[in-house]
């Protein structure tokens, strides 16, 4: 993987953070992706500090076309292609559906689904003319079973996980592969901040009796991003440790 180019959004913390680490462990140099151009510039030094790659920070919202076109236009700039994109960035706005706001559907939707949408077709621009790209959507074990409050979220998740099974019969011919991994419950600052009382319910739930960590979501994408996973395509790795199966 050394020397190949990778763009993951959302990647200045979470899971996008370590599978960045992870990435850029390999020599993979790192286009790091975030809503704050402070904390993107900031992780992106850091990372080519730690593991000597190159980086890049970028500030966009993923759900503006023009900032994703940005994003691109800079990251084809400086590294000339772009090798694996890693569609991480997700926010949530829970709530009952009767008591769901147009402006909280509207924000997850746009974040979570069009985000991905729109950077997919960036990157499979770029990937096309090389005839090779990894594409990895980050989904959500609520995709596959619901969450109460979560009308928003688990539909978007869901979406993630049908654009992926599309635009992997649309580019499979261009050695373009595209899969998802769809995690559990997994300790980030975004879960810290559900109610003690959920956790102990959703712990009840996993199998393997923890919950998991970014590290454990980062193996899987990492494993799809490489070259030798050029024959897994339209797939969904689920890391829950048993919640969903």
């Amino acid at each position: 993987m050394k020397g190949q180019t990778a763009i993951i959004t959302g990647s200045s913390r979470g899971i996008g953070r370590t599978t960045a680490e992870e990435l850029a462990k390999r020599g993979v140099n790192i286009v790091i992706v975030d809503i704050n151009g402070d904390n993107a510039e900031k992780v992106a030094e850091e990372i080519k500090s730690l593991y000597g790659v190159d980086t890049l920070g970028i500030k966009a919202d993923i759900s503006k076309t023009e900032d994703v076109k940005f994003l691109f236009d800079e990251a084809v700039k400086k590294f000339s292609k772009i090798d694996i994109l890693v569609n991480n960035a997700g926010i949530t706005r829970d709530n009952l559906l009767i008591r769901m706001k147009d402006e909280e559907w509207d924000a997850v939707l746009n974040i979570n689904l069009k985000g991905a949408f729109l950077c997919s077709r960036e990157a499979i621009k770029v990937m096309s003319k090389a005839k090779y790209g990894r594409i990895i959507n980050i989904a959500s074990v609520v995709a596959f079973i619901g969450n109460p409050g979560q009308v928003n979220y688990s539909a978007s998740k869901a979406g993630l996980v049908a654009l992926t099974k599309t635009l992997a019969k649309e580019y499979a011919s261009r050695g373009i592969t595209v899969n998802a991994v769809a995690p559990g419950f997994i300790q980030t600052a975004m879960t810290e901040q559900l109610p003690e009382k959920v956790k102990e319910e959703m712990l009840r739930m996993i199998p393997l009796q923890r919950f998991g960590t970014t590290q454990d979501v980062a193996n899987a994408i990492i494993f799809l991003a490489l070259p030798e996973s050029g024959y897994i395509t339209g797939q969904v790795i689920h890391v829950n440790g048993g919640m969903y199966m």
